[in-house]
């Protein structure tokens, strides 16, 4: 490969990471992909609540059902873990017992900031107290708080709940995310959960390849984002014989998988609905090749998010199902090409997701004034 420097790799703007980042995120066309290897594929999906995995799958592949994705979660072929940035991911069973351990530093650090309600707490006799009250029945949190209680009763009882849950690779178990099924979390281990016993952390360099080729062209400051670590820029380095480097329009050093799909710039993106915490929204320091500078804060207000959706391949709106409709509210004006190209999609997201319910479609107010 032919070597270049920061300074002379070649540049891509916007709308080129922008087309390059919606092939790798199965958004530029639906994907005959199964759901599962789709979730292999993207390195998880971000799951806080139970419907975002559905929708995102949705607008990803040919064919998906909802049914699909709650038979892998009942098969426990997928299961719900927190891994990065300290959030519930939906990830394989083989992810699962990769990426958690190597998330771990991070959990680690994470505890430091319930230290004060944590005075006088073994931490090592606490995982190995918590894993047994799991491993002997799913616990809520609230069970966790009050058994871990008895042992520390001058500690803080939901620091004593984080810590746990920092420690071990806690799983929500079903029926907890399966769809219309779904109950309060209960949590055991995920090697208890699978019957499979724990296995070494993903190593670093193969984790940047697996980021690059469902988030790249990337930076080194991208990938930490994603993952919630720090001091990835070693592992770059040691991959940077075998990777493709660029620039964006800003001068930052993106690097990428010398043969990933790169589409031309002018390639058409349909509309496609989200849901809120989208992969495609939250796994880059710099945001700008989905959300433009205008809308960047639109999907939320105060401690309410709402689902996006692209017009062109950038964020364009919000949605949300409400009283018998989707109601559509877009950022700025759409032509009237695009209105009823979104209505298209919109419409074959609802038969996808709610094949059993007639909706109306109806552009209005989602974001209501402060």
């Amino acid at each position: 490969m032919t070597k270049t420097t920061s300074a002379t790799a070649p540049v891509l703007g916007v709308r080129a990471l922008n087309r390059a980042t919606l092939d790798r995120q199965l958004l530029l066309r639906r994907s005959p992909l199964t759901a599962r290897a789709a979730v292999e594929h993207l390195v998880g999906l971000q799951a806080q609540e139970v419907k975002p995995p559905y929708y995102a799958l949705a607008a990803r592949l040919d064919g998906f059902t909802p049914e699909e994705l709650s038979g892998l979660l009942e098969r426990r072929e997928v299961v719900r873990i927190v891994t990065m940035r300290s959030t519930i991911h939906l990830h394989t069973a083989d992810d699962s017992l990769t990426l958690r351990p190597l998330v771990q530093p991070a959990r680690d650090r994470e505890i430091n900031y319930f230290r004060k309600g944590l005075v006088g707490v073994d931490l090592d006799r606490l995982t190995v107290l918590a894993r047994e009250l799991v491993e002997d029945g799913p616990r809520t949190m609230k069970q966790l708080r009050e058994a871990l209680s008895v042992e520390w009763p001058d500690a803080d009882p939901q620091s004593l709940a984080v810590a746990a849950r920092c420690k071990l690779p806690l799983v929500q178990v079903t029926p907890r995310g399966l769809w219309g099924r779904s109950a309060q979390v209960s949590l055991t281990t995920v090697e208890h959960w699978l019957d499979r016993p724990a296995e070494p952390a993903a190593s670093a360099d193969a984790t940047v390849l697996r980021y690059l080729a469902a988030f790249g062209p990337a930076s080194v400051k991208d990938m930490q984002t994603w993952c919630g670590l720090t001091r990835m820029r070693p592992a770059f380095e040691r991959l940077r014989p075998q990777l493709a480097t660029f620039r964006d329009d800003n001068g930052v050093e993106l690097f990428d998988l010398p043969d990933a799909p790169r589409p031309d710039p002018d390639t058409p993106a349909p509309p496609r609905f989200l849901p809120e915490f989208d992969n495609l929204l939250l796994s880059h320091a710099d945001r700008t090749r989905v959300v433009p500078p205008p809308n960047r804060g639109r999907t939320w207000q105060v401690n309410t998010v709402y689902c996006p959706f692209l017009v062109d391949g950038f964020l364009a709106g919000v949605w949300r199902i409400l009283d018998g409709a989707l109601v559509i509210e877009p950022f700025g004006k759409l032509t009237k090409a695009q209105r009823g190209e979104v209505t298209e999609e919109g419409a074959r997201m609802l038969r996808t997701m709610h094949q059993d319910a007639a909706y109306d479609i109806r552009f209005g107010t989602v974001i209501p004034e402060p």
